[in-house]
């Protein structure tokens, strides 16, 4: 008893001293974590430039090259306008589970010592930013050689702000449907199956290019094109990994069945093609690794080397039947196949997520009380509301765009070629 007066004394000048003993710690940067997310920043921009540029660029005939290498740049110097005055703050601001307000306008709050989860929030924005920035640059492939630049400019814009950002709120920013328990690790309905949707919406909305079906088409650089989708396949890991938020074992199992998917994807889809038509084709190898890794991007964090086997396989099949069935059966004009490869992917890769995740395939396991069946249906869910939202919205978009700025070129301008019309240049000189 005696020992226990002499120790209260103490006991209370503690506490006293110490009012913020309880309190929670604030969050520490991580010096390793901080690291490996500007370097993932820098490989999902790269993506981007030089890689979809050159991919599309190379897709396209001689004499639409550079309007497409245009766009992927000027998407890049608008989206980031963008992100920085609102685009940010919808998507990640402290709002509701439907949108994040308006409190972290022009980078409101985001100083040198701010920090988001263990890493610079200066970082995570800007890593983010590279979402934002590829995700309108996809969509351009639906429409290439036949848009107006300035109603292209518009339509990105509106896009950005009234699709994307409100969507990575639901999925990634403590939205609906992130609280519902969606599992997409780093895209699948936010990125692909968002680009997918309108895209076709796109197609649809503005028609077939002049002479499409009957007169062939074919990319006009399959070497730049095979450029690019090698710079896709590397800035990828970025794209995976990086959803990760830090260097650790979920970065790198997400780095690998990233392989894993892009790899079994290639390979499934050249096999679909020589069995269908005899010969592997250069194009039909490189689509089918975008489709693989389009779909194993939702699942990336998720899933072991068995699921990413099992996703990339079915992704090559079922993009390719996609891809066909729309060009020949459809004759929808997706110029680059946007949907078949990016909106199928996504939202293939979103479902099966709900069932490799499971343990029995080396995935991570469902949460506690959670059945594969309660989280296969969590995933439609979220593939059913990101392409009513992605899809009915772009559709009004375009319409209030074509009646502002018009968003198609007239019949001789795109006969002429978009280099020269809109930008008075030409691609090649000799």
């Amino acid at each position: 008893m005696k020992n226990a007066l002499l120790v209260l004394p103490f006991l209370i000048s503690w506490l006293l001293a110490s009012p913020a003993a309880f309190a929670a710690e604030p969050p520490k940067l991580d010096p390793a974590n901080t690291a490996w997310m500007l370097t993932a920043s820098v490989l999902v921009l790269f993506m981007t430039l030089p890689g979809l540029a050159l991919f599309y660029a190379g897709l396209v005939r001689m004499k639409n090259v550079l309007s497409v290498l245009m766009q992927c740049f000027a998407i890049t110097c608008i989206v980031t306008l963008a992100w920085m005055a609102l685009g940010y703050s919808v998507a990640f601001g402290d709002g509701n589970e439907y949108w994040g307000g308006l409190g972290k306008m022009f980078f409101s709050g985001i100083e040198v010592k701010t920090v988001k989860g263990s890493i610079p929030e200066s970082v995570f924005a800007m890593y983010q930013l590279t979402f934002a920035i590829i995700t309108p640059a996809l969509v351009i492939g639906a429409f290439a050689e036949r848009v107006r630049f300035g109603g292209m400019l518009l339509f990105t814009l509106l896009w950005l702000l009234i699709v994307y950002c409100p969507i990575a709120h639901w999925v990634w920013g403590d939205g609906w449907l992130q609280k519902r328990g969606l599992m997409d690790f780093a895209g699948g309905t936010v990125v692909h199956l968002n680009a997918g949707i309108a895209a076709l919406v796109c197609a649809l909305v503005l028609g077939k290019r002049r002479g499409f079906p009957e007169t062939a088409m074919p990319p006009h650089n399959m070497t730049m094109t095979v450029t690019g989708a090698a710079m896709l396949w590397v800035g990828w890991f970025g794209f995976n990994a990086g959803s990760a938020l830090a260097a650790d074992g979920a970065a790198g199992m997400a780095m690998l069945v990233t392989h894993i998917g892009a790899a079994t994807g290639a390979f499934a889809w050249m096999l679909c093609e020589w069995l269908r038509y005899g010969k592997p084709s250069v194009l039909g190898v490189v689509t089918g690794m975008v489709a693989g890794l389009g779909t194993i991007t939702p699942a990336s964090g998720f899933v072991g080397p068995i699921g990413a086997l099992a996703i990339g396989g079915a992704a090559g099949i079922a993009c390719f039947s996609a891809t066909n069935y729309m060009k020949r059966a459809l004759k929808v004009d997706d110029s680059l196949d946007v949907f078949p490869v990016h909106g199928v992917g996504g939202a293939l890769g979103t479902f099966l997520t709900g069932i490799f995740v499971s343990a029995t395939f080396g995935g991570i396991g469902y949460p506690e009380k959670v059945t594969m069946g309660g989280q296969v249906v969590t995933q439609i869910i979220g593939i059913i509301a990101a392409a009513v939202w992605s899809g009915v919205l772009t559709w009004v978009l375009l319409k209030i765009v074509d009646a502002v700025a018009g968003m198609r070129v007239a019949g001789d301008e795109e006969t002429e070629g978009l280099d020269t019309v809109l930008h008075n240049e030409k691609g090649y000189t000799l």
